[in-house]
């Protein structure tokens, strides 16, 4: 009797830019690591962002992970965007977000909603509405890794502003933290002790309170399937705000987090993988 051939594994397209440098951040490490142990169950291929539209045609998903911020490759984002919307091609994260994969228009909508956000304002008409502060921040809806972010001293947007900058106000805090999801489960959390060192990240121990916190933005976002990063600050009355929703390529910051939390991360991101490809 011959055995049947054995079922092919689903194949992946991992996006990513291992010689992308950033700042506090070792990229290609954490994608390294995650695409092997993704071939544990899928066949992976890698490419940078600006090859994917032309290859993604022959897998079955495309994974996005530390590609880098769009803005240095619009053009072959927007490309990619079109052509797996065109082909109906499985992409993680889903391309349905309302977060930092829209811009930051999020931060504004939210502000006027009273969600518990950075007060943000597009609009030079709405400069009253942001608290008195000894600074304020002026930066790109597209922005990442602080490209096009200026400080000033008063609140300023030119009164025929396009509505392509943000305002918002130097919050003191006494430190940031982050929640990571892989679709609406909650993984682990990480925080940043020294306000001036962003990236020397710390396990934490998230309370109830700051869960109902977070979940409060992914619920929020119609994010279908992916991994998303709730960061915030905590202000020195102990009340957490949201700084950025991330969910198009949040860096994991895996290395900072113990073997076994690791290990159930990856777990779960197969797992919820598997649930788009099926």
């Amino acid at each position: 009797m011959i055995a049947a051939a054995p079922a092919p594994r689903p194949s992946v397209l991992f996006v990513t830019d291992l010689a992308y440098e950033a700042r506090g951040r070792r990229y290609c490490d954490e994608d390294i690591f995650l695409t092997s142990r993704l071939r544990e169950t899928f066949d992976v291929a890698l490419c940078h962002p600006r090859d994917a539209a032309a290859l993604l045609d022959g897998f079955d998903a495309v994974v996005v992970r530390n590609s880098g911020p769009v803005l240095h490759h619009q053009e072959a984002y927007d490309a990619f965007r079109t052509r797996a919307r065109e082909s109906g091609t499985r992409v993680y994260n889903s391309l349905d977000g309302r977060g930092d994969m829209a811009g930051k228009q999020y931060l504004v909508d939210l502000s006027r909603s009273g969600f518990p956000v950075i007060p943000t304002v597009d609009r030079a008409a709405d400069l009253g509405l942001l608290p008195r502060s000894d600074g304020y921040v002026v930066k790109p809806k597209l922005g990442a890794d602080s490209v096009g972010l200026r400080f000033t001293e008063e609140p300023e947007l030119a009164e025929d502003a396009d509505g392509t900058l943000l305002v918002q106000p130097r919050i003191d805090f006494r430190y940031e933290v982050s929640f990571y999801f892989v679709d609406d489960d909650f993984r682990y959390a990480l925080h940043a002790p020294r306000p001036d060192r962003r990236w020397v990240l710390e396990p934490y121990a998230a309370s109830p309170e700051d869960l109902d916190f977070a979940r409060r933005f992914v619920e929020w976002n119609s994010l279908t399937h992916g991994i998303q990063r709730v960061d915030a600050c905590r202000t020195p009355e102990g009340d957490l705000l949201l700084v950025e929703l991330e969910d198009l390529n949040p860096y994991l910051s895996l290395d900072r987090v113990p073997e076994e939390v690791r290990d159930a991360f990856v777990t779960r991101m197969s797992a919820s993988l598997r649930t788009l490809l099926a």
